[in-house]
């Protein structure tokens, strides 16, 4: 019986938007101009590229965060039952292992991301020509 109150309120959320769309389609003017077929928003013309090219640091420590806000995720609820699954006679090795491995998997990442430069957002003169001396070698 739960289920048909789902339905109707899927049916529903499906319903108005789609009804919304058809009555704006029925009622908004529609004047053509070339203003509005450029590639910039607000009809302003645009200059140059509509191409930039973006530092991939940015996407570089984006991802980083999102691999540690995820692994903040994943702890806290192991953090929290960690207690009760000792008290309920857990081993402590059996309690501790997977999270000890999973944390030691993100470290390994890290100092991965670390030693390739993911985490540097600029490169010192010192790192570049010791770089540079180990591709001479």
């Amino acid at each position: 019986m739960s289920w048909i109150a789902i339905g109707a309120l899927a049916l529903v959320g499906i319903a108005i938007p789609l009804a919304m769309m058809a009555v704006s389609a029925l009622l908004r003017p529609s004047v053509p101009e070339q203003g509005k077929t450029t590639t910039y928003e607000s009809g302003e013309i645009p200059t140059g590229s509509g191409r930039v090219q973006l530092n991939i640091q940015y996407y570089m420590v984006a991802l980083l965060f999102v691999v540690f806000d995820i692994e903040t995720v994943m702890i806290f609820p192991w953090a929290v039952m960690y207690r009760s699954a000792l008290e309920a006679g857990v081993p402590l090795s059996q309690a501790l292992a997977p999270m000890l491995l999973f944390v030691g998997i993100l470290v390994i990442g890290l100092v991965w991301a670390w030693r390739i430069g993911a985490v540097e957002w600029t490169r010192s003169l010192r790192a570049a020509s010791r770089k540079t001396e180990r591709q001479n070698t």
